[in-house]
């Protein structure tokens, strides 16, 4: 991407706790009005990348921006939202009140209505946040992201605890919130979110960031197809074939993994006319995820080993 649209980076940053190493040197761009998916395991640096650009840390080596600035910059943190995974708020307080005090905060907040309309949670503004439930307090803490109009939002797990209505919602919102220009960043275990949001997807694993791409890009990291089908060819007739890696039967249907689908498919139909059911998948962003990270790994052993 162009770099004249970059708001936030991390160059070359490292960062240690002790003698834990949370980042290794990693750089990673954020560019206005897209939306990068964070994905990685647990402990591989996503949360301590994120409060770096938040300012909540500093870096022990490497450059730090935020809008071009020091994320500690109050003019650039005025310029952001952020949802956190974990949140202490004052529980007695009414959800109008919540929103209203973080809105004070910022000098082109939105409204209370707006955020609650955005967040899908106007039925809730009388509510003392005490008093609700944990996937209504994610709701609550995402509306008070967005209050002080960022230009840049960074979602922690924002979906952790909700239901599947009110995740397709929040996902509503987001896209709509990237489509008026605001940038997103989001960090995240359910892979099918990344499947269905992001613009652009950044794999960490070690404190660095081991692949970066398009969501159509990482699943090309894995050549695997698989294919379905109903058909009389019997399971020990093409688990001897020689391109497939894998075959088996799951529920009445033959499943095969294979990097060469095109040539199994015909052969499959060329020896049994009554095949049906027939499809074939690309790696889901779950395989790719793993492949990318497992090699990653692999190599890591390697240049240790060497």
């Amino acid at each position: 991407m162009n770099h004249d649209t970059c708001i936030a980076r991390l160059e070359g940053v490292h960062k240690r706790y002790g003698a834990v190493t949370a980042l290794d040197g990693i750089n990673l761009d954020i560019h206005r009005g897209e939306l990068l998916a964070l994905l990685g395991p647990n402990g591989a640096g996503k949360t301590t990348s994120i409060g770096l650009l938040l300012g909540l840390h500093r870096a022990d080596s490497g450059t730090v921006s935020l809008f071009g600035r020091d994320p500690q910059d109050i003019d650039a943190r005025r310029r952001i939202g952020v949802m956190l995974q974990s949140a202490n708020l004052p529980p007695t307080l009414k959800v109008r009140e919540l929103i209203r005090v973080t809105a004070s905060y910022y000098p082109r907040p939105r409204t209370v209505a707006e955020c609650a309309t955005i967040a899908g949670i106007t039925d809730l503004l009388e509510r003392r946040y005490v008093a609700l439930s944990g996937g209504q307090q994610r709701r609550v803490q995402f509306a008070m992201a967005l209050a002080g109009h960022p230009e840049l939002l960074f979602l922690d797990e924002p979906t952790t605890g909700l239901d599947v209505g009110a995740r397709q919602g929040l996902w509503n919102a987001i896209r709509n919130l990237v489509a008026t220009g605001a940038s997103v960043v989001l960090t995240m275990h359910y892979l099918e979110e990344a499947e269905a949001l992001a613009d652009r997807v950044s794999v960490i694993a070690r404190g660095r960031v081991v692949s970066e791409g398009t969501v159509d890009a990482l699943r090309a990291h894995v050549a695997v197809r698989r294919i379905r089908c109903l058909t009389a060819v019997p399971l020990d007739t093409v688990q001897a074939w020689p391109e497939v890696e894998d075959a088996s039967m799951q529920q009445g249907r033959l499943v095969i993994a294979t990097q060469h689908a095109e040539v199994l498919v015909r052969r499959l139909l060329a020896v049994d006319a009554g095949l049906a059911e027939l499809e074939v998948q690309r790696a889901g962003l779950a395989e790719a995820f793993t492949e990318i990270t497992r090699d990653s790994e692999a190599a890591d052993a390697a240049r240790e080993a060497a």
